[in-house]
């Protein structure tokens, strides 16, 4: 063999064994790669100040913080089939009723303060400053969030917390969870006796009674805003059509640990409903003192029997509120 030979079978040889090493190296890696379990629930951050509540990567519903917002609010909540149960604004009048933002807190009279409205002069904004944590798992997603409520002077009158969390039930259902935490920042916070506050769920059009020929109904068996207005109870449910052939619904739980449970519920058959915290009289809070609540939104289809809601509304009654850090 001459020495030209001899030399392209070293380089042959050479490249072989090169091929040899990278595949070997290759296998050894894939034989090594051993992911994380990605959890079925997660808060993504999106652009906008928002957060979007997922689960197996399909959004289940959004909170939106912005600083240019009069309060925090969440919208969409989707239902099975994947079309929002809620909107934002009254069908009829989405200006008056601007301030039915999705599912929503706020308070008609906070010392005095409008929290409620959008428009007029007096009105107090709910301004979200920070998210202190968001959270992944396979049964439960979060995000936790912290902001003031400002009277129209920019005067701080409470501190809050909020834990805005995508749960799913024994059933397989998904459940918002929310739970509020309030601290008073002025000597005295006085919340007045209003129907108006402090958690509202405006229902899309369709589901409305007027609208769309949906139903009211409470823990009591009571029906329609006839039978269930103004009326204290563990739950109220408001359920109707969102396409041809698909019903779905939502159900607002009011949690025992709540200090006015069973709450007073306000609703009505134009497509609304909310858990009044000082229906029957006014709360006070001396500066430093707090105020913590939790409330259940659970998502469902179909038109489901008061029994059926009755037991989701148990299990939710035993979970305990979450634990806020300073």
């Amino acid at each position: 063999m001459n020495q030209v030979a001899a030399a392209w079978l070293r380089v042959l040889c050479s490249m072989a064994w090169l091929l040899w090493a990278i595949q070997a190296l290759g296998q050894d890696a894939v034989a090594s790669f051993q992911p994380n379990p990605i959890p079925r629930l997660q808060a993504i951050p999106l652009p906008g100040a928002e957060v979007s509540l997922q689960q197996d990567g399909q959004e289940v519903f959004r909170f939106h913080h912005s600083s240019g917002l009069r309060r925090p609010h969440v919208y969409p909540v989707l239902g099975p089939s994947g079309r929002s149960l809620i909107r934002m604004g009254h069908p009829h009048d989405p200006v008056g009723h601007s301030h039915h933002n999705g599912f929503w807190v706020s308070h008609h009279q906070v010392n005095g303060i409008d929290f409620w409205a959008d428009h007029g002069a007096g009105k107090g904004q709910i301004l979200h400053d920070r998210i202190d944590s968001l959270e992944d798992g396979d049964r439960e997603a979060a995000v936790v969030s912290s902001g003031v409520w400002l009277d129209p002077d920019q005067v701080i009158v409470l501190r809050e917390k909020r834990r805005t969390a995508l749960h799913v039930t024994e059933s397989k259902q998904n459940l918002l969870v929310l739970d509020l935490y309030l601290e008073a920042a002025q000597p005295e916070v006085v919340f007045g006796k209003t129907p108006f506050g402090l958690v509202g769920v405006r229902m899309s059009k369709t589901i409305g009674v007027n609208d769309g020929g949906g139903r009211i109904l409470n823990a009591e068996g009571l029906m329609n805003e006839e039978g269930v207005f103004w009326k204290a109870s563990r739950w109220v449910d408001y359920t109707g059509l969102v396409a041809p052939g698909v019903v779905e619904g939502l159900t607002l739980m009011d949690h025992p640990t709540n200090p006015n449970h069973p709450t007073v519920f306000h609703v009505r058959n134009d497509g609304w409903m909310g858990a009044c915290l000082t229906f029957g009289g006014e709360r006070k809070l001396k500066q430093g003192e707090s105020l913590q609540l939790r409330y259940g939104l659970l998502i469902h289809s179909g038109m489901q029997q008061a029994a059926t809601l009755e037991l989701v509304w148990k299990a939710f009654s035993q979970t305990q509120p979450h634990v806020f850090t300073p």
